[in-house]
């Protein structure tokens, strides 16, 4: 591990998956949680949070600033999933969005009362100095499930080595997914493993917001549909455009910021046939859709929310398609 303290860590990635790998032997499963990835680390009783994107958060969460007397290692590092529970106990992402875009402090405050996170820690990085990135990811769930003393705001996120009867019960209960990872794995800063796999109940992907079509008739004053794309081979490719799946206020907020980094030329080397009012690639959607057709576009896609925890140069289309 760097020595200087809070060391910047990138989180070790899955590659996509599919049912056929849920009985692969010697993996463990886990419920694919819908939330913000986060690291974690305590030194005494502070609490520092770093996303995707390096940036610090533990600002926007107030209520989890007490979490250092449930980690009971120090100074410890901890690879998590933040989420806000919805009134059936299940991790809801609309909730967590507006946690995620707030910098008001007034207003944070409110937002951890009404709608307060939880942690769920799924891997440990470091405990009292002891690196434990080497070591297989056996030792270090025993070694988690000894540090971390569970709480209403910290958690330990379950796991199984049955696959296939998890899946089912993902499904069932509308989940977004399973993640699957070798028990003999050690951990990969940064890196997308074949050793950690992710196998999605239904298909999406995180593009890069290229552009915008203007909007007609009662959306005349705001974006008709979205421009996207994403990374191939470090060049943006043109996914196509998706123009369903927005509520109210997304239209609003993104046709206010979209307007204000607008470009005159494109970031694509294809040509649509239609008028697209092209942005510098600066944000990041999740995408659900039927398949890749043959010319490299996202057949019925519907706008699933913002990913403002991944960067667009995260949107990569081989690992997603």
């Amino acid at each position: 591990m760097n020595s200087d303290w809070p060391p910047i860590i990138s989180p070790m990635l899955a590659r996509l998956g599919s049912e056929n790998d849920l009985s692969k032997p010697h993996y463990i499963w886990e419920p694919k949680l819908d939330g913000t990835r986060a690291i974690v680390y305590k030194k005494g009783e502070r609490i520092k949070i770093l996303n995707r994107r390096k940036k610090w958060i533990e600002h926007r969460y107030p209520e989890l600033s007490g979490i250092h007397r449930n980690i009971l290692a120090d100074p410890c590092i901890l690879d998590c999933e933040i989420v806000v529970l919805d009134k059936n106990n299940k991790p809801d992402f609309q909730l967590l969005q507006l946690r995620e875009q707030q910098e008001h402090p007034l207003k944070i405050e409110l937002l951890s009362k009404m709608y307060p996170a939880v942690i769920f820690a799924f891997d440990v990085l470091l405990a009292n100095e002891e690196d434990m990135t080497n070591k297989p990811l056996r030792e270090r769930k025993q070694k988690l499930s000894e540090i971390v003393k569970e709480s209403e705001r910290l958690r330990l996120c379950m796991y199984t080595e049955d696959g296939r009867r998890l899946w089912e019960s993902v499904k069932a209960m509308g989940l977004e997914g399973v993640m699957g990872k070798k028990l003999e794995s050690t951990y990969q800063q940064g890196k997308r493993s074949e050793d950690w796999i992710k196998v999605k109940t239904f298909k999406t992907m995180d593009c890069v917001i290229l552009g915008y079509t203007p909007g007609e008739g009662e959306r005349k004053d705001y974006f008709g549909a979205l421009a996207i794309g994403a990374y191939d081979r470090e060049k943006l490719i043109f996914l196509g455009k998706v123009g369903t799946g927005f509520d109210e206020e997304t239209i609003r907020y993104l046709t206010s910021e979209l307007k204000k980094i607008e470009v005159p030329e494109k970031p694509v080397e294809e040509e649509p046939p239609y008028e697209v009012r092209w942005v510098r690639p600066e944000f990041v959607c999740e995408v659900r859709f039927l398949e890749v057709t043959d010319d490299l576009k996202l057949r019925a896609p519907v706008f699933l929310r913002l990913r403002r925890d991944k960067s667009p140069e995260e949107c990569i289309f081989e690992t997603q398609k």
